[in-house]
C-alpha cells in the first residue's frame, strides 16, 4: 500500500522533446494518428504526433465509431454473439487507439493546449458513449443474446464478455426512461469536465509554488544529495545561489523528513496540504462539492442508493458494508499504534524544548530521528544502495527467476519525451510479449504520483495474440551532481509496485481486449503489484540488486537486518493515514443528497467520526485526492488494503516453499497474471491459491496483530 494507484538516453531520430510536442502546425493531408502505425512493433509514432492531431483525429474516430454501432444496431440477421457482441467488442478500435494515447500524454507530458483540447472534446466522448449505451436498438440486440445465452454453448471467457456487455448497458441507463436518459447525458457531460479541470488545477498547483531558501544555514539537516537537487531547481528558476523546494513529492517529504528548521518544514507542509483550497483560479472545493453530488444523482437516477453502492456491486467487495467491515477491522489496532508512535515523538520533541503538540510537520522528522536512534538505521546509509539502474536489473532479475522473461532495450522506437526508455519484453525463448515504456522522474508536464497504464492492450486478432504496449510512470528524484538517481526504499518498493500492474498487463492472454490485463476490478487490481512489493525487501533478493552505486559492494548483512527489524517501523502511521484517505473517499460517496456547507467542515466532520488524532491528515485531502476525483479510484481507494489481504496471503503460498518455486510462480502466472477479467477474481484467486485468503498475514506483516500500550 503506497502513494500510488503505473536512464540510457534513446536514439535521437525518434525522441519527441516536451518543445516537439508543443509544436501545433499539422499537415492538412496526413494525420499519423489515423494512418497505420509503421513504427517497430506498431507503437505509437511519437516523433510524429503534434498536438494539432489530436481534436480532428478524436473527432473523426468518433464519427467512424457511430457508423460501426450504427451497422450493428442495423443489423437485420438475428441477433448473435458473433454478429452483436463481438462485433460491439470491436467497434471503436480507432478512437481507442487515439483516446488512449491522447489520455497518456495528458497526464504524463501535458501543456495547456492538450489541456484546452481534452476539456474541449470531453463532452463528444461523453456524448459518444452515451449515445452508445442508451441507443434502444443495440440495447435489444443484446439483451436478446444475453436472454439467450443457455442454448449458444459459450466458453467461460465468452459468456463473461457477454455479461461484461450486458451489464455496461444497464449500469449506463439503457432501462431508463426517455427524460431520465436526457438528465443522464447532462450529469456525464458536466462530469467529464469537472473530473479534467479538478486534475489540471492539482497539478498547476503543484507546479505554481516553490520555496526558496536564502541562507545556508536554514538547509540544515538535509541530505547532500537534496541539497544539490534544490540548488539545481534553483538555477533553472534564474535563482543561482538559492535553494528550491517544491511539492513533488521527491522534493517536499525528505524536507519534511530532514529539515532542523522547523518554521520551514510547516511553511512547505501547509503549501502541501492546503493545495486546491487555496484563494486562487485552482480552487478545487466547488469541484469536489459538485462532483460528489453528481455522482450521488446518477446513482439515485440508475437506481442505488449511493454512489458507493453502485460502484461497489462490480467490485469484490460488493457493498459498502463489506468495505467499512474490513476498515474498521484495521483501524482500532493502526490507530492504537499510531498513538503509540505519536507519543514516542511527543518525548523526543520535549528533549528538544518543545512543549506543544505533535503537528503533521513534526511527524516524518522525529520518526527518522526515532528510526536511527532505535535500530540504528539512517535511510542515507540506505539509498547508496538503490540507485535506479540497480533496482531495475534487481527486478529484471526478479520476473526472469519468476517468470523466465527476458528483457532488451531498444534504441530505435519513438518515445514521447527525452526521460523515457523502452524495452522489448520476452519469454525465455525469446518470444516477443509485449513493449514496456519506463518514465521515471518528475517534471513540470507530469502529474505527481507512479501509475501503469497501456497504449495497447493485449488481445487475439485471427488466432494471433497482438502483443501489449505497456508503461509506467513514476516520479523518482533525479540524478544529481556526478551521482545517478538514488531511490529511497519506499521509491524502491513503488518500482517493485508499478512493475506488478506492468506483468498484469505484458502476460496477459486472453481473446478479448476489454477483458484484458488489468480489465478487472480495482479491489483485485492491485494484487499483481502488491505482490510484488514483497520480494524487493526479502535478503535472498537484496543480495541480488542491491549494490553500492560507487564500489560495486553487495549491501551488507547488517543493514538488511536493521531493514528487517524496523520493517512494522510507522506502520500506525502509514496505515492511519491511509485509512483515514479511504473513510473520506467513502464520506463522499455514501452521500444521497447535494453537500450542504463547506468541503473543508463536511472532511473535518468525517475524520472526527473516526477519531482521527490531530497529528496525522488524510493521505490524500479533499481537494487533491485525484485517485477518487480524477484517476478512477471512486469509492474504490480501499482497494489497495482490500488487496493488501489477498498480496500478504498470496506471497505465504511462495514464502512457504521459496520465494521463487517455478511450480507457485507457473499458478500465479497462469491464475492470475494471465486471466485478466475472464472469470470472478474471488475463483481465480482460489484457483491459485486454493481457498479464500486470510487477514492475519497482513497485519502480521505491518505489526498489527500485537500493539504495545
Amino acid at each position: 500500500m503506497k502513494k500510488r494507484f503505473l536512464i540510457i538516453p534513446l536514439t535521437a531520430t525518434f525522441l519527441m522533446s516536451c518543445t516537439t510536442m508543443n509544436k501545433t502546425e499539422a499537415p492538412e493531408t496526413h494525420n499519423p494518428l489515423l494512418a497505420p502505425f509503421n513504427t517497430p512493433y506498431e507503437v505509437p509514432p511519437f516523433h510524429l504526433i503534434k498536438n494539432a492531431h489530436f481534436k480532428p483525429a478524436l473527432l473523426e474516430a468518433i464519427k467512424i465509431h457511430e457508423k460501426e454501432i450504427a451497422a450493428i444496431a442495423d443489423n437485420p440477421d438475428k441477433p448473435t454473439f458473433e454478429n452483436t457482441i463481438v462485433a460491439f467488442e470491436n467497434a471503436g478500435q480507432l478512437l481507442i487507439r487515439v483516446n488512449t494515447i491522447f489520455s497518456n500524454l495528458n497526464s504524463a507530458n501535458t501543456n495547456q493546449e492538450l489541456q484546452a483540447i481534452a476539456k474541449d472534446v470531453a463532452p463528444d466522448l461523453s456524448a459518444n458513449n452515451d449515445n452508445i449505451f442508451l441507443n434502444e436498438k443495440l440495447f435489444a440486440r443484446v439483451k436478446a443474446v444475453w436472454e439467450a445465452q443457455a442454448s449458444l454453448n459459450l466458453t467461460a471467457e465468452q459468456a463473461k464478455l457477454l455479461e461484461r456487455k450486458y451489464k455496461a448497458f444497464q449500469r449506463n441507463g439503457a432501462n431508463l426512461s426517455n427524460n431520465d436518459k436526457g438528465r443522464l447525458r447532462e450529469i456525464n457531460r458536466e462530469l467529464s469536465v469537472l473530473s479534467l479541470q479538478y486534475g489540471e488545477n492539482v497539478l498547476a498547483e503543484n507546479n505554481n509554488y516553490v520555496l526558496l531558501v536564502e541562507d545556508k544555514t536554514d538547509l540544515a539537516g538535509l541530505p547532500p544529495e537534496l541539497v544539490e537537487a534544490a540548488a539545481e531547481e534553483a538555477r533553472s528558476r534564474g535563482k543561482d545561489g538559492q535553494w528550491a523546494f517544491t511539492l513533488q513529492n521527491a522534493s517536499v517529504m525528505p524536507f519534511l523528513q530532514y529539515a532542523d528548521n522547523r518554521e520551514l518544514r510547516k511553511k512547505i507542509w501547509t503549501a502541501y496540504q492546503n493545495r486546491g483550497r487555496n484563494t486562487n483560479p485552482y480552487n478545487n472545493n466547488e469541484n469536489v462539492a459538485r462532483l460528489a453530488s453528481l455522482r450521488a444523482e446518477k446513482a439515485k437516477l440508475l437506481g442505488y442508493e449511493n454512489h458507493a453502492a453502485f460502484v461497489l456491486e462490480e467490485r469484490m467487495a460488493k457493498t459498502p458494508e463489506n468495505v467499512y467491515k474490513l476498515l474498521d477491522e484495521l483501524w482500532k489496532p493502526a490507530l492504537a499504534k499510531a498513538r503509540a508512535e505519536e507519543q514516542d515523538i511527543r518525548k523526543m520533541m520535549a528533549a528538544d524544548g518543545i512543549k506543544e503538540n505533535v503537528q503533521p510537520y513534526d511527524w516524518r522528522y522525529y520518526t527518522e530521528k526515532i528510526r536511527k536512534q532505535r535500530f540504528d538505521l539512517d535511510e542515507q546509509e540506505i539509498k547508496p544502495y538503490f540507485s535506479l539502474d540497480n533496482v531495475r536489473n534487481g527486478i529484471f532479475m526478479v520476473t526472469e527467476q519468476l517468470y523466465g522473461l527476458k528483457y532488451r532495450q531498444l534504441t530505435d522506437v519513438p518515445a514521447y519525451h527525452e526521460d523515457v526508455s523502452v524495452w522489448e519484453v520476452m519469454e525465455k525463448d525469446g518470444t516477443h510479449l509485449g513493449i514496456l515504456y519506463m518514465d521515471m522522474h518528475p517534471r513540470a508536464s507530469k502529474r505527481g504520483g507512479a501509475w501503469m497504464t497501456s497504449y495497447r492492450k493485449q488481445q487475439m486478432i485471427k488466432g494471433q495474440r497482438k502483443a501489449p504496449v505497456i508503461s509506467i510512470v513514476c516520479n523518482f528524484s533525479k540524478p544529481t551532481g556526478d551521482a545517478p538517481a538514488l531511490l529511497t526504499f519506499d521509491e524502491t518498493t513503488t518500482f517493485f509496485h508499478e512493475f506488478g500492474h506492468a506483468l498484469h498487463g505484458l502476460l496477459s492472454n486472453v481473446n478479448y481486449e476489454s477483458l484484458a490485463g488489468t480489465s478487472v476490478f480495482t479491489d483485485f487490481v492491485e494484487l499483481p503489484s502488491q505482490i510484488m512489493e514483497n520480494w524487493a525487501a526479502e535478503p535472498e533478493v537484496l543480495k541480488m540488486y542491491a549494490r553500492h552505486y560507487k564500489t560495486g559492494e553487495v549491501i551488507p548483512d547488517g543493514l538488511i537486518k536493521k531493514l528487517q527489524e524496523s520493517a512494522t517501523f510507522d506502520q500506525g502511521f502509514a496505515t492511519v493515514e491511509y485509512l483515514a484517505a479511504a473513510y473520506l473517499d467513502l464520506a463522499y460517496h455514501t452521500i444521497t443528497d447535494p453537500i450542504g456547507g463547506t468541503i473543508t467542515d463536511f472532511e473535518n466532520t468525517a475524520m472526527k467520526n473516526i477519531g482521527l488524532i490531530d497529528a496525522i491528515i488524510p493521505r490524500y485531502r479533499s481537494t487533491y485526492f485525484t485517485h477518487i476525483y480524477s484517476g478512477g479510484y471512486s469509492a474504490g481507494y480501499y482497494s489497495y488494503i482490500w488487496s493488501g489481504v489477498l498480496d500478504t496471503d498470496a506471497f505465504d503460498a511462495f514464502k512457504s516453499k521459496s520465494l521463487f518455486d517455478r511450480e507457485t510462480a507457473r499458478s500465479f502466472r497462469a491464475n492470475i497474471l494471465e486471466r485478466g477479467g475472464t472469470a470472478d477474481p474471488m475463483q481465480l484467486y482460489i484457483n491459485f491459491r486454493g481457498s479464500e485468503p486470510s487477514i492475519q498475514p497482513l497485519l502480521s506483516k505491518r505489526g498489527l496483530d500485537v500493539v504495545r500500550p
